[in-house]
Formats: structure tokens, C-alpha cells, sequence
């Protein structure tokens, strides 16, 4: 049961990143409709298909956490909390963003307690 906490919070994250980076791949209207309209498709393609792969990359490394594994899914998701602050602040984009930063911050946030468990728990994998 090792580092548990980290394995279910770093597999919940890329699927999240799977799905939110797949989904204006696979249907850019229905996107669209939530997030706004984009002027520049190959941008939204682009940070989707990284999305995509980060979250792929937090899927395999899910299994066995070491700290980069875990860098990868903090940094990534405060990258995308700052960005949807910012720019929803600065009336860039819709403030449906907020609910993506809140999540995006409820990520670090277990991740910060998965890490202090595998840790107590003297887990080889987080570290």
C-alpha cells in the first residue's frame, strides 16, 4: 500500500490531462462551447496534444512515483493555474477557467499529501 495516495492522485491527474487534452481533438465545437471561441485551432491543438502527453507520462510513471514523475504533475499543474488566473483576470478568456485552476490547485494539493505519506511510510518511490 506505499505511496498509494500518490499513485491514485497521479493517475486521476492524467486522466484528466488525457481527456481535457484530447477533447478539442476529437470535437473543437462542443470545446468551443464551454471554453469560448479560439481564434488560433493549431494552438489549442498544440497545448491539447502536450497535454495529452504529460498526462500519458503521469500514467506510466503512476506506478512507481519518483520525484520527477511527481515535479511533472506539480509543475504542470500550477503552470495551468497561473495561466487560467491570470488570463481569466485579465478578461482574456472565459472565467470558466477558474474551475480548471481550482482543480488544478486540488491536484498539488493531494499530491502534497500523497507525498507526505509515501514518505512516512518510507516508501522507496517518493523519492
Amino acid at each position: 500500500m506505499r505511496a498509494r495516495l500518490l499513485t491514485v492522485v497521479l493517475r486521476i491527474q492524467a486522466g484528466f490531462y488525457l481527456v481535457t487534452g484530447l477533447w478539442p481533438l476529437a470535437h473543437m465545437p462542443s470545446f468551443e462551447r464551454i471554453t469560448g471561441p479560439k481564434l488560433d485551432d493549431w494552438l489549442v491543438y498544440t497545448v491539447g496534444l502536450l497535454l495529452a502527453s504529460i498526462g500519458a507520462t503521469l500514467w506510466a510513471g503512476s506506478r512507481r512515483p519518483t520525484t520527477p514523475a511527481v515535479m511533472l504533475a506539480v509543475l504542470a499543474a500550477l503552470s495551468l493555474a497561473a495561466v487560467d488566473t491570470f488570463f481569466v483576470l485579465a478578461g482574456r478568456i472565459s472565467s470558466i477557467y477558474l474551475l480548471d485552476a481550482a482543480v488544478e490547485l486540488a491536484l498539488v494539493v493531494a499530491l502534497a499529501f500523497g507525498v507526505r505519506q509515501a514518505r512516512r511510510e518510507g516508501s522507496p518511490h517518493s523519492r
